[in-house]
């Protein structure tokens, strides 16, 4: 059996944060919220959440805060381009 204690990775689910652009996810946007989709331009850089098979979870405004939310919720975030 193998001892899991000295991988970090071992018992995290992995997730990905991606940067783009406000144009890419209006429609998500305004699904969301009505109310701040006007707070966003169209080139404003926004970072995406993804869970580990590919679907979106979140939409953040920084970089910093998409990982901390995802170390939070006990998620390893890798940076995807």
């Amino acid at each position: 059996m193998m001892d899991n204690t000295n991988r970090p990775l071992a018992n995290k689910k992995l997730c990905y944060v991606r940067q783009v652009f406000a144009w890419e996810v209006r429609e998500e946007i305004e699904r969301e919220s009505s109310d701040i989709s006007d707070a966003f331009d169209d080139h404003s850089v926004l970072y995406a959440l993804h869970a580990d098979d590919g679907s979106r979870i979140a939409l953040m405004s920084d970089r910093e805060i998409a990982f901390a939310a995802a170390k939070q919720h006990e998620m390893t975030p890798v940076s995807v381009h």
